[in-house]
């Protein structure tokens, strides 16, 4: 096994970066993205016609365009897609929906709370991800520093939003009737 050292000459070059490696790096981003577009669609399907599911609306499109774009930065940078992690996002998706709520056979205010939380831990992870790329694209010219710069932003705007959400659905969740 070769060690890699941030002094060693040709470090910071596209050739020297382990690409076995980013590429396992991309795809676990990539079963994260898939979890947290399912789980960002059905939330907004559960909060249709509401409030918080307008406000949602634009995250969840959002969310859904950084799958995409992540696809994308993939293909430009070849790496393959592996089809069982993208798998492995949506089973580990929809395992996390089966938590108790306090609800037998319908959602209740803590479904939605423990979703909004989910969808903002995969925001959390998603901007460092895309930190990373951005910290790459420095010495590989096939990645984009606007770009990546432009994701960050969209993804520190969905994690606002998310917690203002968040906030409010805490009183939701926990008010007594």
């Amino acid at each position: 096994m070769t060690e890699h050292r941030a002094d060693a000459p040709g470090a910071g070059l596209a050739r020297g970066t382990d690409m076995s490696l980013l590429g396992i790096y991309l795809n676990d981003h990539l079963a994260g993205a898939t979890a947290g577009t399912a789980r960002a669609r059905s939330l907004l399907r559960a909060c249709r016609g509401t409030a918080l599911g307008d406000a949602l609306a634009p995250v969840a499109a959002g969310i859904e365009q950084d799958r995409a774009g992540l696809l994308d930065i993939m293909r430009r940078l070849d790496v393959p897609v592996r089809r069982y992690k993208v798998y492995a996002g949506r089973a580990a998706e929809q395992v996390g929906r089966l938590k108790g709520n306090g609800s037998l056979v319908r959602r209740s205010p803590l479904s939605t709370l423990w979703d909004l939380e989910a969808l903002l831990l995969g925001v959390e992870g998603k901007t460092v991800g895309w930190q990373t790329l951005r910290d790459l694209a420095e010495t590989d010219e096939r990645l984009d520093t606007q770009e990546l710069g432009d994701l960050i932003d969209r993804a520190r705007r969905q994690r606002a939003t998310l917690e203002e959400l968040r906030r409010r659905q805490v009183q939701v969740a926990f008010r007594e009737t």
